[in-house]
């Protein structure tokens, strides 16, 4: 039933986005079988950041990640 529901949802996309909806399905199934490496142990580096770390980089920084 469920099935049938996703089925409707993937017709009522249009055929050129249905690439990305491939992509995203077919990745996430493959994710399922991967095993778990270790789980994320937050606190691992000790250290403290001050308010600026999370101010706005510049301009000229963030084109460097485009």
């Amino acid at each position: 039933m469920l099935i049938d529901k996703i089925v409707q949802e993937l017709k009522a996309i249009p055929e050129e986005k249905s690439i990305e909806i491939y992509d995203l399905i077919h990745d996430f199934r493959l994710g399922l079988g991967q095993e778990t490496l270790q789980p994320r142990t937050p606190g691992l580096l000790t250290g403290q950041l001050s308010d600026s770390f999370f101010d706005p980089l510049p301009e000229e920084e963030l084109q460097q990640w485009e």
